[in-house]
């Protein structure tokens, strides 16, 4: 049984690593296909990626609750296995595009594929003990960390020979992933702990987050989540035009520094996570992630030359420690059949910080740097201070809990007011 549940985990593990592959593969070529389909007008390219990016933002925001409720009413297996050959054809899709509307509907498609991670991660919920959650956790946030250092580099290194290669290579990848998984993957939910119903008043943003609210820890802990979240989508946004306004970096040294940071957070999650909780119980550990992420942005925003910055990345890899024990305490504040509906309302909550994170980062950089100012470090401190303000929520809504939590014992669930 216990060889079972380890091979089931390793094929969970597999099947994100492959995921975030695929998708990292593509990131590279997608904005110079669109390019070609727009005659090379930049501005017009640019319209539509940011276009690509938001509408598979909200297609997270909104198909994250509904596949969460399918796989807790229907089981984790079928919504895995549909993603993954959801996915493959998707990427099929997108490599025969005809028209810049085919790839548009790739993107969309991807984006409701995509919302299947959620289920990923209920499926660790499921086969892992609360007291071993963080480490599961840990070493799901490597295979994402994998498969973004590795996925731009091998999607760059295949579109040189062609820009359509990245697609099918990404879809040969999902497809033969869920393939595998056909044959091998069990069930993780017994059909005794499954939802009764499928409500769709419950499977949409809005019902997911009245799950969220039954309980006062949860949401506390969901909040810290989301501004999580949404200091995160700094990378996404500023990182590449701050290092090149502030240092002079070029697309090497980008690409170098990009890859420590994804380095940083594999090791974090894959090697630290685990030991630390140990030692200080999820809750400290939740802690001192936070801090370490706020102290590693402000070093980002004060370093006056680009080595200094670079020793800041190894600092705010640390931040790496605090995803894994917040999503273990929040599995043990619901039941086993709402570990679903509760990853998918946090994949919701993610995919709003992916709407308007980027607004918020790129607004506030554009202003620190408008008009003849010069104070570019802006959008690095703002994003400590969302940080700090996670940290202080953390340690209000835990507060009442930390006993329970260090011994890995879920505390009494207590419903908010």
């Amino acid at each position: 049984m216990k060889s079972k549940r380890h091979a089931a985990l390793g094929f969970v593990f597999v099947t994100v690593l492959l995921d975030m592959l695929a998708f990292g593969i593509i990131v590279p070529i997608l904005p110079k296909l669109i390019s070609e389909f727009v005659g090379g007008n930049m501005a017009r390219s640019s319209e539509y990626m940011g276009l690509f990016v938001t509408t598979w933002a909200l297609m997270q925001f909104f198909c994250s609750p509904i596949l969460g409720m399918l796989s807790d009413r229907y089981g984790r297996r079928p919504v895995i296995l549909l993603s993954n050959f959801g996915l493959g054809l998707d990427y099929v899709v997108m490599a025969l595009a005809p028209t810049i509307g085919w790839l548009f509907l790739g993107r969309v498609l991807s984006g409701i594929c995509s919302s299947s991670m959620p289920t990923a991660t209920a499926y660790f919920s499921d086969v892992t003990p609360p007291e071993r959650r963080a480490k599961a956790f840990g070493m799901f946030g490597a295979a994402f960390g994998v498969g973004f250092v590795l996925g731009p580099a091998i999607g760059g290194w295949l579109g040189a020979m062609s820009p359509r290669l990245p697609f099918w290579v990404a879809a040969a990848m999902s497809l033969l992933n869920a393939m595998y998984g056909l044959f091998l993957l069990p069930e993780s939910l017994a059909k005794e702990n499954r939802l009764k119903e499928f409500l769709w008043k419950k499977a949409n943003p809005v019902g997911a987050l009245k799950l969220l609210r039954s309980h006062r820890e949860l949401f506390g802990l969901a909040a810290v989540n989301f501004l999580a979240y949404l200091a995160h989508e700094i990378y996404a946004t500023v990182y590449v035009l701050y290092v090149m306004f502030r240092y002079g970096w070029n697309e090497k040294a980008i690409g170098n520094s990009l890859a420590v940071v994804g380095i940083g957070s594999v090791i974090t999650m894959a090697v630290l996570v685990g030991p630390v909780v140990k030692r200080l119980g999820e809750r400290k550990t939740l802690f001192v992630g936070l801090f370490c992420g706020a102290l590693g942005f402000a070093l980002f925003g004060w370093a006056p030359v680009g080595w200094m910055f670079l020793a800041a990345i190894p600092v705010n890899a640390l931040w790496g420690l605090a995803t894994p024990p917040s999503q273990s305490m929040m599995t043990q504040r619901v039941s086993a059949s709402e570990q679903g509906q509760l990853q998918g309302a946090l994949s919701s909550l993610r995919g709003l910080a992916m709407i308007f994170g980027p607004g918020v980062f790129s607004g506030t950089f554009a202003a620190c740097i408008a008009g003849g100012r010069s104070f570019p470090a802006g959008p690095w401190y703002l994003a400590a201070f969302i940080l700090l303000v996670a940290l202080g929520l953390a340690v209000k809504v835990t507060g009442a809990s930390a006993l329970e939590l260090r011994e890995g014992q879920a505390p009494p669930l207590e419903t908010a007011g």
